[in-house]
């Protein structure tokens, strides 16, 4: 197995510490280096790319994670000439605001992961960033898919960074999700997989085994035509099955 090389830039020492050592213990990360702050970031990228560099957004001095981020991957492309196939940008960051998530996918950030998760899924928002998914945390998936439901809304984003784009269902996708139906039980069930629900999170709540849970988790993804929970909830959401 090919390993994912991985640097980090995380200013909080005991975060960064605690990170590192997660990663060190995880025989899918090639933990590269790591660096406090923006300058020293940028420094570090551009002299060994790694393949998901993870940033904090709120690095402190001149060099905030956002910038950092537009730094790097104008470095990439003119390096590569392209952004295809290249290092990656997975931020981790405590900020649930609009402002924040849309200034930091305009920068190029290809993910989004709060610092409160598990490292399961810190470490499955990795390996997806790396594969070339774009990894939203299902916390903010609320905040960053409003613009679907509010067009004309304008967000407050600091001057100078541009905004980014979130489009709706396509027409395909529509027509999926009226030719598979969700069942009321599954809409339940998808309501709790947005709110980053684990299955036994769910069974708690809905008062139902397990295997219950599993089983309309699975058609849920299917009907959906998903491969895993967030891709499921980000198209629930862009679709208005959950409010």
């Amino acid at each position: 197995m090919n390993q994912i090389s991985v640097s980090l830039i995380e200013d909080h020492h005991l975060t960064r510490a605690g990170i590192k050592a997660a990663l060190n213990d995880c025989p899918q990360i090639d933990f590269i280096d790591e660096a406090s702050n923006g300058l020293q970031g940028i420094t570090l990228l551009e002299k060994t790319p790694p393949d998901v560099a993870i940033i904090d957004l709120g690095l402190p001095g001149l060099v905030d994670g956002i910038e950092l981020t537009k730094r790097f991957k104008k470095f990439v492309k003119a390096q590569n000439g392209s952004l295809d196939n290249q290092p990656k940008v997975l931020i981790l960051t405590m900020h649930e605001n609009e402002d924040s998530v849309l200034a930091a996918f305009a920068a190029g950030a290809d993910s989004y992961c709060m610092k409160n998760v598990m490292f399961e899924k810190l470490l499955q928002a990795i390996v997806e960033t790396h594969a070339g998914a774009n990894w939203i945390d299902s916390s903010i998936a609320r905040i960053v898919l409003e613009r679907i439901n509010n067009p004309y809304l304008v967000a407050a984003v600091p001057a100078g960074v541009p905004t980014v784009s979130i489009h709706a269902l396509q027409p395909e996708e529509n027509e999926l999700l009226s030719a598979n139906p969700l069942t009321q039980r599954e809409r339940e069930v998808l309501r709790l997989i947005v709110d980053g629900c684990t299955n036994e999170e769910i069974c708690q709540e809905l008062f139902i085994s397990l295997g219950t849970v599993k089983t309309h988790v699975r058609n849920v993804l299917t009907k959906l035509s998903c491969d895993d929970r967030t891709s499921a909830a980000v198209r629930a959401l862009r679709a208005g099955l959950i409010n």
